[in-house]
C-alpha cells in the first residue's frame, strides 16, 4: 500500500509520534517531507500560558501557515511523493477544543474561505493513537518549553476530539 501512495499524512494527538514516524517515512520511501512548524508560530507558547486568551491567534497562525506549506507545495510542482505530518481537514478539530462560540464561529468563515479546494488530498492518512498519560510523558521527555504547562487533562480532551474526528473520517 505504501509503494502506491503518493500523498501520506500521520495524524495524531500532540506526542502520538506523527512528526518521527512521517520522517521515517519520508526517509525509507524516498520522499519530500511536510512538517508542521510549531516553533514558528510566536503564539503558541503564550497560548500554553493563557489558553482562553491566545487560542484564536495561535489557531490562525497555524491555519495560515499550513495553506501556505500545502500551496507552495503545488505551486513548486507537487513532488512524486510526500509524507506529512498534518491534514489541513483536521485543523477546526483544535479550533473546536480552544475557542469559545463567537471566536469559534469566527474561525469556522475563515476556514471555509481561506481553504484550498484545488489541493490534492491525501492516498493514505495514518493516524496515531496513545492514552493521555503516555501523550503526557512523550511531551515531558521532548521537553519543549513552551510545552511545559500542558496538562494531562487538556491531553486527554485532544485526543477524545481526534477519536472523534477521526471516527468520521
Amino acid at each position: 500500500m505504501l509503494d502506491k501512495a503518493r500523498y501520506i499524512v500521520v495524524e495524531g494527538p500532540i506526542g502520538a509520534g506523527k512528526t518521527s514516524l512521517a520522517r521515517r517515512l519520508a526517509e525509507r520511501l524516498p520522499a519530500h517531507s511536510l512538517f508542521e512548524q510549531p516553533e514558528q508560530n510566536p503564539f503558541l507558547s503564550r497560548f500554553y500560558q493563557n489558553m482562553e486568551r491566545w487560542a484564536l491567534p495561535t489557531q490562525l497562525n497555524f491555519l495560515f501557515q499550513r495553506i501556505d506549506q500545502l500551496r507552495g507545495l503545488v505551486a513548486d510542482g507537487m513532488p512524486e511523493r510526500v509524507v506529512s505530518d498534518f491534514l489541513l481537514d483536521k485543523d477546526p478539530l483544535f479550533a473546536a477544543l480552544n475557542l469559545p462560540t463567537d471566536e469559534l464561529a469566527l474561525y469556522e468563515r475563515l476556514f471555509e474561505r481561506l481553504r484550498p479546494h484545488d489541493l490534492p488530498q491525501p492516498d493514505l492518512v495514518i493516524y496515531l493513537q496513545a492514552k493521555p498519560d503516555t501523550l503526557m510523558e512523550r511531551v515531558r521527555k521532548r521537553g519543549v518549553d513552551s510545552e511545559r504547562r500542558i496538562t494531562e487533562a487538556y491531553l486527554e480532551r485532544v485526543a477524545e476530539q481526534y477519536a472523534r474526528f477521526f471516527y468520521s473520517f
